[in-house]
Formats: C-alpha cells, structure tokens, sequence
C-alpha cells in the first residue's frame, strides 16, 4: 500500500514554476524545490520519481492550464457572438493568461520547452503529446464552425491566427500587457479570417 501523501503537489510544481522561470530550467533541483518548499527531498522523489518527471508535470501544467483557458474563452465567444469572435478570442488567450497565471505564462512562453524537457518518462511524453493534440482538435473545430472544412489548407489559416500572429504581434515585442497591441492581434485575425483559406 503506497504511503498517504503528505503535501500538496502544486506547492511542489508552484516552486518548480518559479525557479524556472527566474532563474532558468537548470535551477530546477530536487533540493532547491525541497528549499523552496519546506517538503522533504524523499516526499518529492516519492511524488514525482525523477527531476525529468518533476520538469514535464510543470510543463505539463501550464499547458493544460493554458489550453483550458483558451477553450473556456473559445466557448464563450461561440455561446454569445460568433465564430469569428471565437477564433478572435483564442489568439488573444496568450494575454489573458499571463493576467492570470504569470509564471505559468512565463514558463510557456519564454522558456523554450526543448530546454526545459530533456528525456521524459513514458507517461509525461503521452501526456504532453495528448495536450498538443487536443489544441490540433480546437482548431480544427474552429475551422469547421467557420467553414465546415477541416482540411490542412483551412486548419493552416487558423494556425496562422492562433499561433504566428499572436507570436508575431504580443510575445516577440514583449506587448503581452499592451492593449494597443492586442486591438492590433484582434483586427489581423479578422483580416486573414475574411480572407479565408484557399479553395
């Protein structure tokens, strides 16, 4: 019978965050985390199994945070607007989430993830692969509401709005936090999305 837990294992992902974040990946230790937290070397080991595991569940976190959140705004758009607003309000997600969770956005989005995962066990790597998925599955519901089409063509076009242009417009300028900027996100995307994609 596994010994009962006897931490929480946010506090431990909440101190693998922050130290990754201010201080790079390379300072994420099991005995800096230990420091950090108060909880035992053994405690974490025993939750996580490996500092590789420890790094992915971080990782993983804020991911899944972000694809969450990203979503819940996706919902709302398509429940009271329209499906542009719903393409409109998942490019600006990367904002709203460095509003809400700062150091998980910053994890996402400034620390490369090749330099924060190294050799991953089995089940963090499915895990990981499963999140990148089910963004694949929002944009390509976001193409179909749009223009019942899920090919790559129009899927692309969504990728572009998702992806390239908040990159290009908020994250590359460090203009998360600059309304100006995200009026600018808004419009492009409803510019590309009135051009649409190819035939």
């Amino acid at each position: 019978m596994p010994r009962p837990r006897t931490h929480d294992p946010d506090t431990v992902l909440d101190a693998a965050e922050s130290l990754a974040v201010r201080c790079g990946p390379a300072a994420v230790t099991t005995r800096a985390v230990a420091a950090a937290t108060g909880i035992s070397n053994g405690a974490i080991y025993h939750t996580f199994g490996s500092r590789a595991e420890l790094l992915g569940r971080t990782w993983l976190r804020a991911a899944r945070r972000f694809l969450d959140l990203q979503t819940a705004l996706v919902e709302t758009a398509l429940g009271s607007t329209d499906d542009v607003e719903a393409v409109v309000a998942a490019a600006e997600a990367p904002a709203v989430f460095a509003e809400r969770h700062p150091d998980s956005s910053r994890l996402l989005l400034a620390v490369r993830r090749e330099e924060l995962l190294g050799e991953l066990p089995e089940g963090v790597a499915a895990e990981l692969a499963a999140t990148d998925g089910m963004l694949v599955e929002l944009m390509i519901r976001l193409s179909r509401h749009l223009w019942q089409r899920g090919d790559r063509r129009a899927v692309d076009v969504i990728t572009l709005c998702l992806v390239d242009l908040p990159t290009a417009v908020l994250l590359r300028r460090e203009r998360l936090a600059d309304p100006r900027a995200r009026e600018y996100l808004r419009s492009a995307v409803r510019a590309v999305l009135t051009v649409g994609p190819p035939p």
